[in-house]
């Protein structure tokens, strides 16, 4: 008796699986067109936003990198300056002192 009960709730659950959900028609083809072509439009606009706001990002970004080096440039500039200043400096006094 056990596995008759066993038996007749594995073929339920069989026939149950065997059945396809059933995909509600649209009312007409063109109407099914019309709804995805409008869904592809919003994604085309919401990924040419995404590709300005990443231009305009890179565009800061090579802004940022542009005056750190100019800002680098100047004080390694600067710094050569002072160390020649400085040797020039040397160089009078040690021919000042020469005999």
């Amino acid at each position: 008796m056990k596995r008759d009960v066993v038996v007749t709730g594995l073929l339920r659950s069989t026939n149950r699986r065997a059945t396809k959900l059933q995909v509600k028609p649209s009312t007409s083809p063109l109407n099914d067109v019309r709804g995805r072509l409008e869904r592809l439009e919003g994604q085309m606009q919401k990924l040419s936003e995404l590709v300005r706001d990443h231009a305009e990002d890179m565009d800061r970004l090579v802004r940022i990198v542009a005056e750190n080096s100019d800002m680098i440039r100047r004080q390694l500039l600067r710094k050569h300056h002072e160390k020649v200043r400085v040797r020039k400096h040397l160089r009078e006094t040690d021919v000042s002192r020469e005999p």
